[in-house]
């Protein structure tokens, strides 16, 4: 069955690449990206971009007009989330990581829901949990907690550790990554990517909220190749 995709955080490492996985997927009618500011694209017709200011304050009105523009096309479209600052988080204060990763991250989430998408995919970290001393590990548990209360029929979380092939992951962290075990560990980016596009293709019966890490993503990865 085909399917389309309205995405925000495409224009990141893992975003990008989920677009890319996308594109390579038969299936998928239509990716289209939420962007701050036009880029470059793919040569590929099922792939284009509608520039949003995503500060503002009717970010969430401009995506449900967008995606019910989608879901006219009457292929189920699916919503998807992969904004995230990730290292250059550091730079950032409290208050603007919050603006960007529950702000603009939570008025996406709620315009696909007005438009009547029920099926969200979220990009979120290893460990995130509200309740953390870890600045970063506890913003990330609030985006999933604000997402989580638009009330989709169906969200998939997912949550990778150390992310190999990822300019934004130096290239020792990757490598001392692979060499601890589990969920903390490291994980391909490609392999993020695939887990999204598989989650679009084989989550479609499934309701609740799920939670995927590094192992489970790789299996879903596997299924794909």
């Amino acid at each position: 069955m085909a399917f389309r995709v309205l995405i925000i955080g495409g224009t990141g490492q893992v975003g990008a690449a989920v677009v890319r996985a996308l594109a390579a997927e038969p299936s998928c009618a239509e990716v289209v990206m939420v962007n701050r500011r036009a880029i470059s694209l793919p040569a590929d017709q099922r792939v284009r971009q509608v520039v949003l200011d995503t500060a503002a304050a009717d970010l969430p009105s401009d995506v449900t007009e967008l995606a019910q523009s989608m879901i006219a096309q009457g292929d189920p479209v699916f919503g998807a989330c992969c904004v995230g600052v990730g290292q250059g988080s550091l730079k950032w204060s409290e208050e603007e990581l919050k603006a960007l990763e529950i702000g603009v991250v939570g008025g996406f989430a709620r315009g696909c829901r007005a438009a009547g998408i029920t099926r969200f995919a979220l990009l979120s970290a290893v460990g995130s949990t509200p309740k953390s001393r870890i600045r970063y590990v506890r913003i990330m548990g609030l985006k999933e907690e604000t997402v989580q209360a638009v009330g989709f029929q169906r969200l998939a979380i997912f949550r990778p550790g150390i992310i190999s092939g990822n300019a934004h992951t130096p290239g020792y962290v990757a490598w001392l990554g692979r060499l601890i075990p589990g969920r903390f560990g490291a994980i391909e980016q490609d392999d993020i990517a695939r887990a999204f596009v598989a989650e679009f293709i084989g989550g479609s019966t499934q309701t609740g909220v799920v939670h995927f890490e590094n192992e489970a993503m790789r299996q879903m990865s596997r299924t794909l190749r």
